[in-house]
C-alpha cells in the first residue's frame, strides 16, 4: 500500500486487495448483474465443454482452482471428473469465507476429498500440486479472467511458473474475456446499481479497517476507462477534493481534486493472442472454446 500510494505520478493499489469476505461478496454480486456478461458466458461454456475434461485429462488425481470463490464453477466440472475415479480439490482463495462456503457448497458431491487452501495462486498451487497421487495428472483451473488483471509481461510469467509447478502431461484451463464493443466492456464495470462502485471503494474501506488509514469514502468516485491502445479495461478511485490521508499514523498521501488511484487493469485478448502467450510460456494449446453472445474464451492447456 506504502509503494503504490507513494508513488510518484499515477498512484495505484493493487487488485487482488479486493477480495476480503466483503469485497468476494460484492465480487460475487456483480456476477449477477445484467451488464456483466463474462460470468454468464463462462457458465455457458462450461456447460457446454465440462464433460469433455474427463476425456483430456489422463489419469486425473488433482483438480486445483486458482482464485475458486464459492466454487460455483467448479460444481459444474467436478461430478464429470468423479464418475471416473476419486478426486481431490484444492480451492485457492485469500478468502476465508469463500473457502468455506465453498467447501460447504461442493460437500455432497461423491468421490470428492475437499482441501481448501487460503493462499496467493502460486504458493496454493505449489502446495496443492504435492497432493497429486504418483502417475497422475493435475488439472488447474484459473477462470474469470482472472489472468487478464496482470499486465501482459507479467501475465506470460506468471504463466511460466504455473508451468514450473506442474508436470508434463498436466493440463490448466484458461479463461479469458475478449475483445468487444467498447460500450458494451464499459457497462460491464460501471453498473447503474453502484455494485461495481462498492467494491472499487471497498478497497479503501479495507486499509481502514486493517491499516488504520482515515480515507473518507465520500471523497472518492469509482471511475471506469478503456484504454483501446493496451487493450484494457481500467478502474479508477477519483479524488473529490484536495486531501491528506493518514494511514496507521506513520503514512500520509496527499491527493489532488480529481487525481486517482488505480486500482485495476482488466486486459482483454484476442484468440491468437491467447495461444500464443500460453506457447510461449510452455504450453500447448489442445482446444478453445468460445462464447459468441458475450465474446468469452476457454482455452485447454497442456503442459509440454
Amino acid at each position: 500500500m506504502r509503494a503504490g500510494l507513494g508513488k510518484a505520478g499515477q498512484k495505484e493499489l493493487y487488485s487482488k486487495y479486493f477480495y476480503d469476505d466483503l469485497g468476494s461478496a460484492l465480487f460475487d454480486a456483480i456476477t449477477l448483474l445484467p451488464e456483466y456478461g463474462l460470468t454468464r458466458a463462462e457458465l455457458r461454456l462450461l456447460h457446454q465443454h465440462a464433460g469433455e475434461l474427463s476425456e483430456r485429462c489422463g489419469n486425473l488425481s488433482t483438480v486445483v482452482e486458482l482464485g475458486s470463490g464459492s466454487g460455483e464453477k467448479a460444481r459444474l466440472i467436478l461430478p464429470h471428473l468423479v464418475k471416473v475415479q476419486p478426486i481431490t480439490y484444492c480451492p485457492i482463495d485469500l478468502s476465508t469465507a469463500a473457502l468455506s462456503r465453498c467447501q460447504r457448497d461442493l460437500d455432497d458431491v461423491p468421490n470428492l476429498k475437499i482441501v481448501p487452501i487460503e493462499d496467493s495462486y502460486i504458493e496454493g498451487l505449489s502446495a496443492a500440486s504435492k497432493m497429486r497421487k504418483p502417475q497422475t495428472t493435475v488439472l488447474a483451473l484459473f477462470l474469470g479472467s482472472s489472468i487478464g488483471n496482470f499486465d501482459p509481461p507479467v501475465a506470460e510469467e506468471f504463466l511460466r511458473t504455473v508451468r514450473g509447478i506442474l508436470s508434463t502431461g498436466d493440463v490448466f484451463l484458461l479463461a479469458t474475456d475478449l475483445v468487444k464493443n467498447v460500450d458494451q466492456m464499459l457497462a460491464a464495470y460501471n453498473d447503474p446499481l453502484g455494485l461495481t462502485a462498492a467494491f472499487n471503494l471497498n478497497l479503501l474501506a479495507r486499509i481502514n479497517r486493517s491499516l488504520g488509514g482515515n480515507f473518507d469514502l465520500q471523497q472518492f468516485e469509482h471511475e471506469a476507462r478503456y484504454n483501446d491502445t493496451e487493450q484494457r479495461i481500467e478502474m479508477h478511485l477519483r479524488s473529490k477534493s484536495d486531501q491528506t490521508v493518514s494511514i496507521n499514523r506513520s503514512f500520509t498521501v496527499k491527493l489532488g481534486k480529481r487525481e486517482t488511484i488505480w486500482t485495476e487493469s482488466s486486459y482483454k485478448f484476442h484468440v491468437a493472442q491467447v495461444r500464443s502467450m500460453s506457447e510461449r510460456a510452455g504450453f500447448s494449446c489442445a482446444a478453445q472454446w468460445i462464447d459468441e453472445e458475450w465474446p468469452f474464451g476457454q482455452s485447454l492447456l497442456r503442459v509440454i
